[in-house]
């Protein structure tokens, strides 16, 4: 990139919510350096493989050096095991190298916070990987990032279990909504995406500007 990524934040909110049906990710498009707006059009929403979807807080250029390996390692994985890993298998590994790397002496220490989603043939999980390397899987619904306290006020109040993919999708926009009015860090855009048994599918990737 031609930005100086070793200084840029995503800020960011990220939010996952459980459904009935599969999993819906959100996230804003900003990403930061200090009180600088770096980039308006970050994607915060990887896709790993056919199966496995993550977002991503904290430094960028950690968090695109870690997608880049986990890519690898999990071809490599899968080429080794004749099979492809399950979602757990997977999130452990990305939580090992998370580990690794920020117990790693750094000039710039390694800071990335990941939630996980997917579908294996056991079912759809989700998972939040926190900057430490700790791993744990989430039942109904959380959020990273500068923004997610908010978010979690409006999660806490609106979430049902048992929601559909679609009702999910609402969630995530009033979420990404009330963090992108209160936190400086969230802003610039809406991106959701979906896993369910159709596939992986971006239902909403919209930049937003200010009208003069």
């Amino acid at each position: 990139m031609d930005k100086d990524t070793y200084s840029m934040k995503t800020g960011t909110t990220t939010i996952g919510v459980k459904c009935n049906d599969g999993i819906v990710l959100g996230a804003d498009r900003r990403a930061t350096a200090d009180y600088l707006i770096a980039d308006k059009r970050a994607n915060k929403i990887h896709k790993i493989n056919d199966n496995l979807v993550l977002t991503i807080a904290g430094s960028v250029s950690d968090a695109q050096l870690l997608i880049k390996t986990i890519k690898a390692e999990l071809k490599l994985l899968e080429l080794q095991m004749g099979r492809k890993p399950s979602l757990r298998e997977s999130a452990n590994l990305l939580a090992t190298i998370v580990y690794y790397n920020i117990r790693n002496f750094s000039a710039l220490p390694s800071i990335t916070h990941f939630l996980i989603a997917g579908k294996d043939n056991t079912g759809f999980y989700l998972y939040d990987l926190y900057p430490d390397g700790s791993l744990s899987e989430v039942k109904d619904f959380t959020s990273s990032g500068s923004g997610s306290v908010m978010a979690f006020g409006v999660l806490e109040t609106l979430y049902k279990e048992g929601i559909s993919s679609e009702e999910g999708i609402e969630l995530v926009k009033k979420s990404l909504k009330a963090a992108m009015e209160r936190d400086i860090a969230t802003g610039n855009g809406i991106q959701i995406v979906t896993i369910t048994d159709k596939g992986i599918e971006t239902k909403l990737d919209k930049e937003l500007s200010l009208d003069i």
